[in-house]
């Protein structure tokens, strides 16, 4: 595992945007991406970071309240990006109505999770873990497999 320090938001981004510039596609499945971390970790920042580097131009917000964003994207034969916040997920079936398992088995779509330990259950098996740790009001620990 790969452990960087940030020091700033926008250090938090680079090192998001790092990440998505290294990724590779699946024979089979989607790219899911699961961010670990407490509240105000930084897990949107590095979300926002991750996008930038797929492309995409518009703000990318946490879906809290909407709990799944797409975006169209075309990178390294990937086309479609999904970002989901469920923080605010019940009962794990919930995301189902969202067409989550459809969408985690298309092999042309990343899907990068916040707050998925409300969704465990309905996660592959090689889905990829980021560990986001706060350590104080400007320093995080960014760990990476």
């Amino acid at each position: 595992m790969n452990s960087q320090i940030s020091y700033s938001p926008n250090q938090t981004q680079k090192i998001g945007k790092s990440f998505a510039l290294d990724i590779k596609r699946k024979k089979s499945g989607a790219l899911v991406i699961v961010l670990d971390g407490d509240l105000g970790a930084g897990k949107t920042t590095f979300t926002q970071g991750f996008a930038k580097a797929l492309g995409i131009k518009e703000r990318v917000a946490s879906p809290t309240f909407v709990l799944m964003k797409q975006f169209k994207i075309n990178q390294k034969g990937f086309e479609m990006f999904y970002h989901l916040d469920c923080y605010r997920i019940a009962k794990p079936k919930e995301i189902l109505a969202l067409g989550f398992k459809e969408i985690i088995f298309d092999s042309k779509n990343i899907v990068l999770i916040e707050w998925a330990q409300n969704i465990k259950r309905y996660l592959p098996k090689d889905k990829v873990v980021i560990k986001l740790d706060f350590v104080d009001e400007k320093t995080r620990i960014i760990s990476i497999p």
